[in-house]
């Protein structure tokens, strides 16, 4: 969806018809839902960005005459691994082969490929239609310019790309989040706060400004500029800091207080889930819609 946004031809393949049948059965109601209430991408019709998407397959004709193909497969380097040596085989030495793994490296994912030079990760952020951020992460073999391709279509296509010097685990939007869901998790399993008002804790306080600016900046407008905030706080920060405990399991008596918690709120159903995944989506849009009109004023 966010490719046809930008004009692009799309071809979706996989090795099954049916999820391709139901693939294009909700891009098409979801394009509708969106060009209805005002938030379709792009400058072209709902009914004009259908028709640039295409399915197939058979992966060979999918990806004839393609400039960039982006895997989208289950998290599991050996499958990855295995439809990247099925591509190898039959691209040229033109196109881009990208991944959305979240992270696994991709060292991990190319080495070894003939065309490894023109392979790289770009990882979305669901749901990508609404939040924007792209990670673009070379292999150490990447030729420079395929990165630099990369990312001038990431941002033709609206998308916010952000390029990483080098591979590292977790990238760094993982990184990053699994550092708070890491202190979240010890905190709720000291039984200092419940997870229902941890949640209140990011929702209507840190994530209230982190939806405008970063943590750096966070700091950098807390202070006269980073370096007084660093004078002013880094013995108070290196002081919780070193009060952090070890990385949590993620499983046990915690993993069960919290599921109860967040099922009370939103039971682990279907009908459930899926409901309030649309209401995320909506208050998504509504805040994609603000920043851009911010950024514009």
């Amino acid at each position: 969806m966010v490719f046809a946004a930008g004009g692009f031809k799309v071809k979706l393949y996989d090795i099954a018809q049916q999820q391709l049948t139901t693939a294009l059965e909700n891009i098409r109601k979801q394009m509708k839902e969106l060009e209805e209430s005002g938030f379709l991408k792009g400058t072209l019709s709902a009914e004009k960005q259908l028709a640039l998407i295409s399915v197939c397959t058979d992966l060979k004709a999918a990806v004839e005459g393609a400039t960039f193909i982006q895997e989208c497969t289950p998290e599991n380097l050996e499958l990855k691994k295995k439809i990247f040596s099925q591509l190898d085989l039959i691209v040229d030495d033109s196109v881009i082969l990208s991944s959305s793994t979240s992270c696994l490296l991709p060292s991990k994912l190319f080495t070894g490929l003939k065309h490894v030079k023109q392979c790289i990760v770009s990882h979305p952020v669901n749901p990508p239609y609404f939040v924007p951020l792209v990670e673009i992460v070379p292999h150490p073999e990447t030729d420079p310019s395929v990165t630099e391709r990369t990312y001038a279509l990431m941002k033709k296509i609206g998308q916010s790309p952000v390029k990483l010097n080098r591979e590292i685990e977790g990238f760094v939007l993982n990184r990053l989040q699994y550092a708070v869901i890491s202190e979240a998790w010890r905190l709720v399993g000291e039984g200092v706060i419940s997870p229902t008002d941890l949640d209140v804790v990011m929702s209507d306080g840190l994530g209230m400004r982190y939806a405008f600016i970063g943590p750096l900046e966070t700091m950098h407008l807390n202070a006269e500029g980073i370096s007084n905030y660093c004078e002013r706080y880094r013995e108070g920060m290196k002081l919780v800091l070193n009060t952090f405990g070890p990385v949590p399991e993620f499983s046990g008596e915690i993993e069960q207080k919290i599921s109860q918690a967040m099922s009370e709120k939103v039971p682990a159903v279907p009908k459930h889930l899926g409901a309030r995944r649309e209401w995320r989506d909506d208050c998504l849009i509504g805040l994609a819609k603000l920043k851009k009109q911010m950024k514009s004023n």
